[in-house]
């Protein structure tokens, strides 16, 4: 059975809205390990660089888990222009990153 355009969009949301909140808990999750490295190293008296390249490596992680973020909101902002398109309004739910408003395509490029 084909899927209605107002299961499609509540679909879409839930699901973009669990991504979006994926990559935060991504994100923390990582800030929280890069602060228990660094506090690990203080704690047990390592050496000040000991570690280094795996903080290096969490650090690179997390710069892509924020570009894929970036992503993320253009693929929302792709969406809303599709919402708009299709069903003739826009609308997002409160507390969404964009906050109604459009991510533009090419700032962020």
């Amino acid at each position: 059975m084909p899927m209605s355009n107002n299961v499609a969009q509540l679909r879409i949301s839930r699901d973009l809205r669990e991504a979006e909140l994926a990559i935060d808990e991504a994100l923390l999750k990582q800030s929280a390990l890069l602060s228990t490295m660094i506090k690990a190293r203080q704690d047990t008296g390592a050496a000040p660089f000991m570690g280094h390249d795996a903080m290096l490596r969490l650090s690179k992680s997390q710069l892509t888990l924020l570009s894929a973020g970036g992503e993320l909101a253009r693929v929302h902002s792709s969406l809303s222009r599709i919402q708009q398109d299709v069903l003739g309004y826009e609308g997002c739910p409160d507390n969404v990153p964009m906050d109604g408003q459009r991510f533009d395509d090419q700032a962020a490029a």
